[in-house]
């Protein structure tokens, strides 16, 4: 495990990531993947606000593996 800044910067930028280094191998996957499918289906359906919803989920997920330490 690494310390809950770490974990939740690394979250930001790579969604899920920062869960699975805290341990929450099958929650951080899923994020994950989630991420991904936000970034590419919501992107070309919705443009700049693709993109705002994909911050929005990034955010949170640096938020979660922040509380998870």
């Amino acid at each position: 495990m690494v310390s809950p800044i770490v974990a939740a910067i690394i979250s930001f930028f790579f969604p899920g990531i920062g869960q699975v280094v805290q341990g929450e191998t099958k929650k951080g996957i899923i994020m994950f993947v989630a991420a991904i499918v936000i970034s590419i289906i919501l992107t070309y359906a919705l443009g700049t606000i693709g993109n705002i919803i994909y911050l929005i989920y990034a955010v949170y997920a640096a938020y979660d593996a922040y509380n998870m330490g």
